[in-house]
């Protein structure tokens, strides 16, 4: 009998010990291999791309790795302080450079009577009773001030004083032992006043100051003159002994004092200059 045919590659039945009826063992092991083949690639293509996953979630953490890598760069590469951004661009507050004005000059104050407003007299040239200079102590004899400048002058000087507007002198003596010089202090207007009468006196000097406990001195003796001026003032001074005898160069104690009393006269009239300078920024 001729065999029969169920299309290409489908089952197939041949002759067996029941004749015609179909092999059910041949079959049911033809099935169950056809199932096992069927799981079999299953579990193949589920294991393809369970790798296929690991390989790509590894390939992202290298990747990840490799970005992160990247931007950890030696500092050598990194961006300048310059170049990079700060978190704050706002411009902070300006202020405009301020400087303190510059001290004011003593010798403004004191050259002239336009600004040397400073109460003036024996007491404020000549305070106290005493005078101290380096450990020297002298004692202060008589002052007097007068407007009539030619007044208590002797000779050339009286003409100087008159010539150049002198408006007032002041006189002081100070003594120690048997020794005693008297300075008078020219007041002028102007400091160029006081220099031309320093530099014009040839002869003649302030006529001495006798009294509070200093006899008559300098009238008719040798005795020791000098002069110097200092802004708007010019003084001179006039020193002797009080015994009555003439001085002479020896006499060291004489120019000691003379000395004292000049550098003495000095700092006080620029300690005028100082005050009025320090009131006059204070009230600016």
């Amino acid at each position: 009998m001729r065999t029969m045919s169920f299309g290409q590659g489908g089952p197939q039945w041949g002759p067996s010990g029941n004749g015609n009826a179909p092999d059910w063992a041949a079959l049911a092991e033809e099935s169950e291999a056809r199932a096992r083949k069927k799981r079999w690639l299953l579990i193949g293509g589920a294991v393809v791309a369970t790798l296929a996953v690991g390989s790509a979630v590894a390939w992202g953490i290298v990747s990840a790795n490799k970005d992160s890598e990247a931007g950890n760069k030696p500092a050598d590469q990194l961006p300048s302080t310059a170049d990079i951004p700060s978190e704050d661009r706002t411009p902070g507050p300006s202020f405009a450079e301020t400087s303190a004005p510059p001290p004011l000059d003593p010798n403004d104050f004191i050259d002239s009577a336009e600004k040397d407003k400073a109460p003036l007299s024996a007491d404020t040239l000549f305070p106290g009773t005493t005078l101290t200079m380096s450990g020297r102590v002298y004692q202060k004899g008589a002052t007097s001030r007068t407007t009539d400048c030619s007044s208590v002058a002797q000779k050339g000087l009286a003409a100087v004083l008159k010539k150049n507007d002198c408006t007032q002198v002041i006189r002081a003596t100070y003594y120690k032992g048997g020794t005693a010089v008297t300075v008078g202090v020219a007041v002028f207007d102007t400091k160029a006043q006081a220099a031309r009468a320093k530099e014009e006196y040839e002869d003649g000097t302030i006529v001495s100051l006798p009294g509070s406990g200093v006899p008559t001195f300098c009238r008719t003796t040798v005795c020791r003159t000098t002069a110097r001026a200092f802004g708007r003032y010019a003084y001179f001074t006039n020193g002797g002994l009080t015994n009555g005898t003439d001085a002479t160069k020896k006499d060291t104690a004489l120019f000691t004092l003379g000395d004292d009393l000049q550098e003495f006269t000095f700092q006080q009239i620029y300690r005028r200059g100082q005050v009025q300078a320090s009131a006059a920024a204070t009230a600016g």
